[in-house]
């Protein structure tokens, strides 16, 4: 009987991994996991479903209060530079400098392209609608197979601008922040040595499989790579300068922020980048009331995808089978790190989201690990880092997203997803904790 607690987590976790990848929505079927964990745990059943503490909806309602004014602002922010044509503008800029000409140069102006836009706090998934667009004539004219689109892109959106580079304004950055007292430029050092583990890893693999797909005389035709994408380029768009200026206040604000410690410094940052989109590109948009608008409500499916799955979370770790796993992770030999970054991993792919795996390993796990001593700064770093190792499964969102811009499948292209970011994570998360170890 004591095991059965146990395989009614497994079980649970195995549902909620199989109904996502046949696309049902995460939002009912996390409560449908969480009540087979209640009943196979033996737990009171509304208590822990609509309890007031330790249940399904704190846990859900918790992360909202948390975290949902970084996801409106953030939104926001991410409508205003998309409808005014200044993320396009970024994008037209950095290809006139590397030029487009030659099959590689094309895909290291989109890595960059993604990379500047994503540090800039600019949503993945605008990211994605910017970029399809401008790549797919270039990869057209070039001749370049179509599935190596996602190479560049995910080095871009998925390694070093989202847990890595200090000062990130994403929301892997901003997790751990609640729960271990630390900035947005925690561990500057393991973070900087991270992103160049990824990089470099981003770029050698960018070329290897170009090389290889010239050699074997792929094409881009040879992808059915229909357009897809319904979003079309601007005519008129702010400058080059104008574009950037949010971005760079943004930076300048939690870079400074982060340095003198001062609370909630993203929601200042964020704050202050989207009243700048308001002066500075109002020429550029029909309607501002349309755009916050949009904005606002864009918010609202990414938080209660990503609470739902900590919430689910919160289910499982109060269960008393939880204890077996639980002294599983923490019985794995070596530094905490190593199984803290196991317990990130295994939770991004279980649920499909790296910030709702960190939510829940920060809530189980943080006190337990400062007790024993470890920095709160190297926690926050590999925290991260290793809540993106294994995010790029076929049930998740972003993954789903670039399939139906780009036109392509798993099939042919989920090779090429998995190996980019999974494969940079994972060699930036070894050379952290390494790292870390010898410095903490």
């Amino acid at each position: 009987m004591e095991m059965i607690g146990p395989l009614g987590i497994v079980i649970a976790i195995i549902f909620i991994i199989l109904m996502a990848m046949k696309g049902y929505n995460i939002i009912y079927i996390a409560p449908l996991a969480s009540i087979i964990v209640i009943l196979t745990n033996q737990m009171d059943f509304f208590s822990s479903l609509i309890g007031k503490e330790n249940s399904y909806m704190t846990g859900l309602t918790g992360f909202v209060v948390n975290f949902f004014a970084v996801f409106l602002l953030g939104s926001i922010l991410a409508k205003y530079m998309e409808q005014s044509g200044a993320a396009q503008s970024i994008a037209q800029k950095v290809l006139s400098i590397t030029g487009t000409e030659k099959p590689f140069s094309v895909l290291v102006a989109i890595f960059l392209i993604s990379s500047i836009l994503t540090f800039g706090g600019i949503s993945l998934f605008v990211v994605l609608f910017v970029i399809i667009p401008l790549a797919r004539p270039l990869f057209k004219q070039l001749n370049i197979a179509w599935n190596l689109i996602v190479i560049p892109v995910y080095i871009g959106i998925g390694t070093f601008t989202m847990t890595m580079l200090p000062g990130t304004p994403s929301i892997q950055n901003v997790v751990p922040i609640p729960y271990l007292g630390t900035t947005l430029t925690a561990a500057p050092l393991l973070g900087i040595i991270g992103s160049v583990v990824s990089v470099t890893f981003g770029l050698w693999y960018m070329n290897y499989t170009l090389n290889k797909s010239l050699a074997n005389g792929e094409t881009y035709a040879q992808f059915n790579a229909d357009d897809q994408s319904k979003h079309e380029l601007k005519e008129k768009t702010p400058s080059f300068i104008m574009s950037i200026i949010p971005i760079l206040l943004l930076m300048v604000v939690n870079l400074t922020g982060s340095a003198l410690e001062i609370p909630n410094t993203i929601l200042i940052g964020l704050g202050v980048a989207v009243i700048s989109c308001v002066i500075f590109y109002h020429k550029y948009i029909p309607s501002q009331k349309a755009v916050l608008n949009e904005g606002g409500q864009s918010s609202i499916n990414p938080i209660f995808l990503t609470s739902s799955a900590v919430a689910f979370g919160i289910v499982v770790t109060t269960a008393p089978g939880f204890k077996f796993i639980s002294d599983l992770i923490l019985g794995i030999p070596g530094d905490p790190l190593v199984s803290l970054s196991v317990a990130a991993g295994a939770l991004s792919g279980i649920t499909g989201s790296s910030s709702g795996a960190l939510g829940i390993v920060m809530e189980v796990f943080a006190e337990t690990y400062l007790a024993m001593g470890v920095s709160p700064e190297a926690m926050h770093r590999v925290g991260a880092i290793a809540s993106s190792a294994l995010t790029i499964m076929p049930h998740t969102g972003v993954v789903l997203s670039l399939l139906a811009l780009t036109g392509l499948t798993h099939k042919n292209s989920f090779k090429y997803q998995f190996i980019s970011m999974t494969f940079a994570n994972i060699f930036a998360l070894i050379a952290v904790i390494v790292a870390a170890i010898i410095i903490y």
